[in-house]
């Protein structure tokens, strides 16, 4: 009995208080913080990506979370709150606003999401009359339109016939007739557009004879004329144009000199300025000539 007793407690000994070899490599596993990083991220985004592969490789399923996507997001778009119902066009004249309607057709109500206010926004701008644009959504369900016009400054007769430009000879729109804006100056000749700041500097410089100014000639793309009534004209230089034409109204002032018959006031050479007579005038001064010539030699 004894020995029965000795025996249990030989094989009833203390269990050995290490770790197995497996316990043991999981605890150092444990203690890398790249694998603790996979355990807390890498593994459930994997997870959800097989069960993801899992749920769309099927066609079926596929189908119907786009459906159930595009209801949901109808659902939004189409709530009062997003709702378009109407446009108003602010700053723009009545053929601008009804420019604008025509190139910016909407059919109303529309959602807002379906509307690119950038891209209309550059289509207005497009415009030859509209110097700027700004497009927003208003509360209430209205697409505010905000239109900066250009201010013709120029009639310009040019190819493709009479055109009115701005002050910086940008095209603003054409005329079917000089005559329906008298209140404008008048530019003629090729390259009269590219040069229109210069023209007004010109026409302001010209003010004391504007009553008789019929407009600007650009010659040779290079210099102006100016257009009077009674057929004169004066030629001006290619630079300094504007001092020239204050020179010649300096004239007129202390030698009535535009009241004369003459034909032609020739600028270019500012250091010798030169006229031109008219046929009635060169006439009566040879007349006057032959007269006086008779007189002396009799």
């Amino acid at each position: 009995m004894r020995q029965m007793k000795a025996s249990h407690r030989e094989n009833t000994s203390p269990r050995d208080p290490a770790p197995s070899r497996l316990s043991y490599r999981y605890q150092r596993l444990l203690l890398t913080p790249l694998f603790r990083t996979f355990l807390r991220v890498g593994l459930p985004m994997g997870a959800a990506f097989a069960l993801g592969m899992a749920v769309l490789g099927n066609a079926d399923n596929r189908d119907a979370i786009a459906l159930r996507i595009t209801e949901i997001r109808n659902s939004i778009e189409e709530r009062p709150e997003f709702m378009v119902k109407l446009m108003a066009i602010d700053g723009a004249s009545p053929e601008v606003n009804g420019d604008i309607r025509e190139i910016v057709p909407i059919d109303f109500p529309l959602s807002s999401f379906d509307l690119d206010l950038e891209e209309m926004r550059l289509t207005i701008a497009e415009l030859d009359a509209v110097a700027s644009a700004e497009v927003r959504i208003r509360a209430g369900g209205v697409l505010q339109i905000d239109v900066i016009e250009r201010i013709p400054s120029v009639v310009w007769r040019g190819p493709q016939g009479v055109e009115l430009l701005d002050s910086t000879g940008h095209r603003v729109g054409a005329l079917i007739a000089r005559a329906e804006r008298p209140d404008l100056p008048l530019l003629t000749g090729e390259g009269a557009e590219l040069a229109v700041p210069e023209a007004l500097d010109l026409f302001a410089a010209a003010e004391p004879l504007a009553s008789r100014v019929r407009g600007l000639v650009r010659m040779g793309e290079r210099r102006w004329d100016v257009a009077l009534d009674r057929n004169q004209r004066i030629l001006l230089p290619e630079e300094n144009p504007v001092e020239a034409i204050e020179r010649v109204i300096a004239l007129d002032h202390v030698q009535d000199l535009m009241a004369r018959d003459l034909v032609v006031i020739d600028m270019r050479n500012q250091n010798r300025p030169t006229v031109r007579l008219a046929e009635t005038a060169v006439t009566e001064l040879r007349r006057i000539r032959g007269q006086v010539l008779g007189d002396t030699t009799q």
